[in-house]
């Protein structure tokens, strides 16, 4: 089962028990914030946003028909030119804002093998790309690829490239990349074709650690540059 919402969004049958919101009319993170602040999202078991979709997951498959409601609904408030912000009170809503996502600061050593090359593409000095870099507004869009991985949208334009052409066996920990208009952190360990520009030793994924995912979806990331 299929349908169209608003802001060209679709729902899409995933299983049993999930939606998948094709969203290009929508931030899917901004979407699956909203959905996680209605108060029937009680009635949910995940809610998980990518690149351009956003999976619901409920907890008992009855719930479907009566989700799919729900969610056009705040597809069309949101699209109806409001913030997304859980909807208008109808069927449950809570409306109100929420609270207000985290700044997380990240230091950086602005070192890495693809900097200068990176500066050089988009015609500015090495300081010029890592002033750009530090003044971006990075914000958490999803997690994927490997546990803890952050993907933060809110590279500034001048420093948006393309991934690179032969991606690197293996990536170590903390180092700072960016492509198209994302940057991530690497967790190490993993193959990576994005340009490095620096690295860091803050740790964003720790299983010791309660919760382990230093991240969360909606917050502010800002890089500050550090010295050697």
């Amino acid at each position: 089962m299929t349908g169209a919402g608003a802001g060209g969004a679709r729902l899409r049958r995933a299983g049993d028990r999930g939606w998948l919101i094709e969203c290009p009319g929508h931030r899917p993170a901004e979407l699956a914030l909203a959905i996680r602040a209605a108060s029937w999202s009680a009635e949910l078991r995940e809610v998980v946003p990518a690149a351009t979709t956003v999976l619901v997951v409920a907890e008992h498959a009855a719930a479907m028909e009566r989700l799919a409601g729900r969610l056009t609904r705040l597809l069309d408030a949101a699209s109806g030119g409001g913030a997304v912000d859980g909807g208008d009170g109808v069927d449950g809503v809570r409306s109100g804002p929420r609270a207000a996502a985290r700044t997380v600061v990240i230091p950086v050593r602005y070192d890495g093998p693809d900097l200068d090359a990176v500066a050089a593409r988009a015609g500015l000095t090495r300081a010029e790309a890592v002033r750009r870099h530090t003044g971006g507004r990075h914000t958490v869009a999803f997690f994927g690829f490997a546990p803890g991985f952050a993907y933060l949208d809110g590279l500034p334009e001048p420093l948006r490239l393309p991934r690179l052409d032969s991606p690197r066996a293996r990536v170590p920990a903390g180092v700072v990349a960016i492509a198209g208009n994302q940057t991530v952190v690497y967790p190490g360990g993993t193959p990576g074709g994005w340009h490095q520009i620096g690295v860091t030793t803050t740790r964003l994924w720790d299983v010791d650690a309660t919760p382990p995912n230093r991240l969360a979806i909606g917050d502010r990331v800002v890089f500050e540059a550090v010295g050697p």
